[in-house]
């Protein structure tokens, strides 16, 4: 960790640094050089999620017997996001895989199930993704309007979906249908729809102010035959499997949020020694001093409420409303920080081959996607009564 944040983290042990050392060589010799190729082209090539495969950095959770790495420890999921962040690296959709869909196949999944999906989720053959949200319906989860009718051994899927991370590349795409509207929020199912099936098409890939190399698109699903044995857990429970799962999610994105935070500033910080005003390094000024201080100040507290969060993620006490905390806060503080940082650059901060005008557009979207800041808001007001 920078010198920046005053706080000394006691999460990991030396296997998990070990684990940093091998998933930041990783990053040096398979990402690295061709991300901002990949930013070009708005989207990572396929073969970068078969060499993390190989390699061990996908399905890290899922067990051994489906070919995982059969260890659950959310740290090293962890480790993961806070390299790919700090390494810039917003193409990568890894924790999207590992933390977001990983935990729906591996608690819904039957056992047939698993053994046609997780072998090849964790050799990276198997690209997935979570369609939720609807044009119209933003966070409204309740709102969605993708309909799912039972036809035999099938359900017959329409609708269409929009913001889905990896949509382009994906394979298998957890889909979050109505099954029945009548019944309100116990109408809802999850459908595992897969690549090939008929009247399945992904629509554009979106054009984003940020995280370029980040495979972004519209899905639309038009008179999907899915079989039965697609559907992922209990028909009716889909919006309760969302609620418990996306604190993980939440808590991944806070993850993010804390070590772009950090890496920022360490950058601003050697810039403004750097970088000289009226003869003087821009550090020395007493502005530039005191923004830095309440910058450091912020990212330390958004260190240790996102390390005490996680540490109760790993102790499976994480709150819904500590999660929704951990999500709003980091998120916003997020993007305050670089906004600062940014002026501290003046115009070399606009301009995209510096990374901070990158890490600025790239952290927008931070405190809209898991769940808007709003969104993270009401989850914790209705939680206080009022």
């Amino acid at each position: 960790m920078g010198s920046a944040v005053k706080f000394q983290r006691t999460l990991f042990e030396s296997e998990h640094e070990l684990f940093r050392e091998s998933y930041r060589a990783f990053l040096d010799r398979h990402v690295a050089p061709h991300h901002e190729e990949w930013e070009q082209a708005k989207i990572v090539d396929r073969g970068v999620w078969l060499e993390a495969g190989k390699q061990g950095f996908l399905g890290m959770a899922v067990p051994e017997e489906y070919g995982g790495g059969g260890n659950p420890d959310f740290r090293y999921n962890t480790i993961i996001t806070e390299e790919t962040t700090r390494g810039r690296y917003s193409g990568i959709g890894f924790s999207l895989h590992n933390d977001v869909t990983a935990p729906y196949l591996l608690r819904l999944a039957n056992e047939e199930q698993k053994q046609r999906w997780l072998p090849k989720f964790c050799t990276g053959e198997l690209i997935t993704a979570i369609a939720m949200t609807e044009p119209g319906t933003g966070s409204d989860l309740q709102g969605i309007k993708t309909r799912a009718v039972r036809d035999g051994d099938h359900y017959i899927l329409n609708g269409a979906k929009t913001f889905i991370t990896n949509g382009i590349h994906a394979d298998l795409v957890i889909v979050v249908a109505q099954t029945d509207p009548d019944k309100g929020a116990q109408g809802f199912s999850l459908l595992v729809v897969e690549r090939g099936m008929a009247g399945f098409e992904r629509g554009r890939h979106l054009d984003k102010i940020g995280m370029d190399a980040q495979d972004t698109a519209e899905l639309s699903f038009t008179d999907v035959r899915v079989p039965v044995e697609n559907l992922l857990g209990e028909e009716g429970m889909g919006f309760i499997y969302l609620v418990q799962n996306l604190p993980q999610e939440r808590i991944s994105i806070a993850i993010m949020a804390a070590a772009a935070m950090e890496q920022v500033l360490e950058d601003t910080i050697t810039y403004t020694k750097e970088r000289k005003a009226f003869g003087k390094p821009i550090g020395s000024f007493q502005n530039s001093r005191f923004l830095l201080a309440e910058l450091a100040t912020e990212a330390t507290v958004v260190r240790m409420m996102v390390d005490e969060f996680l540490r109760l993620h790993l102790d499976e006490k994480l709150t819904v409303e500590q999660a929704a905390m951990a999500k709003w806060y980091s998120t916003e503080k997020q993007v305050h920080l670089i906004d600062r940082c940014l002026q501290l650059y003046g115009g070399y901060g606009y301009m995209r081959e510096y990374p901070v005008a990158r890490a600025f557009l790239d952290s927008r979207v931070q405190t809209i996607y898991g769940g808007t800041t709003e969104i993270m808001k009401e989850i914790i007001g209705r939680s206080l009564g009022v």
